[in-house]
């Protein structure tokens, strides 16, 4: 199960311990992860400094976004 905010979709990573969401303040929902922790998406995923998790970035620059 993932975290992810009702109002700005931020995907919190796991070790996270927040009621509300530190970005926007939106209530968070559980759900099923929608790519499993082994695969390519959250095995290069990157929480900030608030727990969120960022996209992936390509080597050459820009954002690599699921399709």
């Amino acid at each position: 199960m993932e975290r992810i905010c009702s109002q700005c979709h931020a995907v919190l990573a796991a070790e996270t311990k927040a009621d509300w969401c530190p970005a926007c303040g939106g209530a968070l929902l559980e759900r099923i992860a929608l790519v499993q922790n082994s695969s390519e998406g959250l095995r290069h995923a990157v929480p900030d400094r608030r727990g969120i998790l960022l996209p992936r970035r390509h080597p050459v620059g820009g954002i690599i976004t699921p399709q």
